[in-house]
C-alpha cells in the first residue's frame, strides 16, 4: 500500500532521474543560446555514472535493501571496476577538454536561462542529498564499528525543503523570456495561477479548520503547477484575446515540445497533490478479526465475511473475503490471501485492493491467532492514484516533446519546387 520508502535501491534509480532531468533542461540552453556547454557535458557524465552506481547497489549487496537481488561480491567488484573505468575516464577527458568548450553568450539573472540554471542547481543539490543519505551508512560502517540506517525522517527534513522552491520555479521558468526579463512582468503573466493557488490554500485551511497548514501549502503548489500550465497555454494561444480562428492557427503552429513542457509540469502537480494527500490523510489500522466482525476506518466499514483454504496452481492459500460498506451501503468486496509455495517453502501475501481516483482501499490478511482470530491490516490512501497518474502524464509530456519535428533525425524537410525553366530558343 505504500509508494516510496527511500530504500537504497529506490534511491539508486531516483538519483540519475534527478540529474538526468537537470541535463534535459540544460540542453535547452545549449540548443537555444549556445551556453552552458561545459556544464551540460558534466551532467551527462554524472547521469551515466549514477546509473552505474544503481547497478552496483542492486547487484553487489553492499547496502541492505528489500529490492536487492543476485548478491554476488565478485560481480559487484566487476561493476565497481567498470564504474571507475567509465566514470573516471570520462571525468579525466572532461578535465582536459572543458577549457576548449565555448562559454556562449551572457544572460541576466532574471531570464529563461537563469531559471534553467536555478533548476539545475536545485536538482543537483537534491540528488547530492539523496546520495549522502544512501551512502552515509556505508561510510560509517567503513570507518567505525557503528551501524546506522538513514530513513524517511532525514529525507523529509532535507529533500522536501530543497525541492519546494523548484516546484514554485516551474511555473515562472516557462513564462520568462530568453536573455533578459523582469520580475514584475513575469508575475503579471502568472497572476491567475497565483490566485488559484492561494484560493486552494485557503479552501484547505477552512475545510480542515486550519489544522493542516503544510498540507494546504503543498496542495496550493500542486494547483499552482496545473493552473500555471493551463494559463501558459491560454497565453500562448491568446485565448479570449484574439478570434477563435487565430487561436486555432496558433495551436497548430505551436511546437509539440511546448505542449510537452506543459503536460510534464502539470503531471508534476498531480503527483504533488497525490503525495500530499497520501502523506497527510492516509490511515492504517492493524486489528484482529474473526468472521462476521467489522472495523471502521476513515468512514469505511471492513467486515471479514469468511476465511477458507483454496488450492492454487503451485501454492495453497488461506483466502479471506472482506465486505466494504460506507454509510451502511455495501460498496465492494475484497479478497486477500496468504499463499504458501511448498517448492520454495515461501510464504507470501496477496492484498485485496480497491482502486479509485479519489482513494484506494487495501486489506491484507496476516497470521492466525490462538483465539481463532486473524491479524488483518487495513489501509485507506486518499489520492494515491494521482501519484501514478501524474507519473504517466509526465511521461506523456516527454513523448510529446520527442515527437517535435526538431528532435526527429532524418525527417525530410520538403524541398520547395522550383519553377520550370522556359525552353531555350
Amino acid at each position: 500500500g505504500g509508494w516510496w520508502f527511500w530504500d537504497p535501491v529506490e534511491n539508486a534509480s531516483f538519483m540519475p532521474w534527478l540529474v538526468g532531468t537537470a541535463l534535459l533542461h540544460s540542453a535547452l540552453v545549449v540548443e537555444r543560446r549556445n551556453a552552458l556547454m561545459s556544464w551540460t557535458v558534466l551532467l551527462g557524465i554524472l547521469t551515466f555514472s549514477l546509473s552505474l552506481v544503481g547497478t552496483f547497489l542492486v547487484r553487489s549487496g553492499v547496502l541492505t535493501s528489500v529490492h536487492a537481488f543476485a548478491l554476488d561480491p565478485a560481480r559487484g567488484v566487476f561493476i565497481l571496476a567498470l564504474l571507475v573505468l567509465a566514470s573516471g575516464g570520462a571525468l579525466t577527458l572532461y578535465a582536459f577538454r572543458m577549457s576548449s568548450l565555448a562559454s556562449g553568450s551572457s544572460f541576466a539573472v532574471v531570464s529563461k536561462e537563469g531559471s534553467l540554471v536555478a533548476n539545475n542547481m536545485i536538482l543537483v543539490i537534491a540528488a547530492g542529498t539523496v546520495f549522502l543519505g544512501t551512502f552515509y551508512p556505508l561510510l560509517i560502517d567503513l570507518f567505525t564499528s557503528d551501524k546506522i540506517s538513514v530513513g524517511p525522517p532525514y529525507y523529509n527534513r532535507t529533500f522536501v525543503p530543497i525541492i519546494v522552491p523548484l516546484l514554485v520555479l516551474m511555473v515562472f521558468g516557462p513564462v520568462l523570456r530568453w536573455k533578459r526579463d523582469s520580475v514584475r512582468e513575469a508575475a503579471s503573466r502568472t497572476s491567475l495561477a497565483a490566485i488559484a493557488s492561494v484560493g486552494a490554500v485557503l479552501f484547505v485551511l477552512l475545510a480542515t479548520y486550519g489544522r493542516w497548514l503544510v498540507a494546504a501549502v503543498m496542495l496550493g503548489i500542486a494547483v499552482w503547477l496545473v493552473a500555471g500550465s493551463c494559463m501558459l497555454l491560454a497565453h500562448r494561444l491568446r485565448l479570449a484575446r484574439a478570434p477563435f480562428a487565430t487561436s486555432l492557427q496558433l495551436a497548430r503552429s505551436t511546437p509539440r515540445s511546448f505542449y510537452g513542457v506543459l503536460i510534464a509540469h502539470a503531471g508534476v502537480g498531480l503527483t504533488v497533490a497525490g503525495i500530499t494527500a497520501m502523506s497527510t490523510w492516509g490511515t492504517e489500522l492493524v486489528v484482529t478479526m474473526r468472521p462476521g466482525q467489522a472495523h471502521e476506518l476513515s468512514g469505511y466499514a471492513f467486515k471479514l465475511v469468511s476465511v477458507r483454504q483454496v488450492p492454487g496452481p503451485n501454492y495453497s492459500a488461506e483466502q479471506a473475503v472482506f465486505e466494504i460498506s460506507q454509510s451502511g451501503r455495501v460498496t465492494t468486496s475484497l479478497v486477500s490471501e496468504r499463499r504458501y509455495f511448498p517448492v520454495r517453502e515461501q510464504q507470501t501475501s496477496s492484498a485485496g485492493i480497491r482502486w479509485g481516483v479519489v482513494s484506494n482501499l487495501y486489506v491484507s490478511l496476516g497470521e492466525p491467532q490462538h483465539d481463532s482470530t486473524w491479524s488483518v491490516r487495513l489501509y485507506y490512501h486518499p489520492l494515491v492514484s494521482w501519484i501514478w497518474i501524474g507519473a504517466f502524464v509526465m511521461s506523456a509530456g516527454g513523448l510529446v516533446s520527442l515527437c517535435d519535428r526538431r528532435f526527429r533525425v532524418g525527417v525530410p524537410q520538403g524541398a520547395r519546387r522550383l519553377p520550370a525553366l522556359a525552353p531555350a530558343e
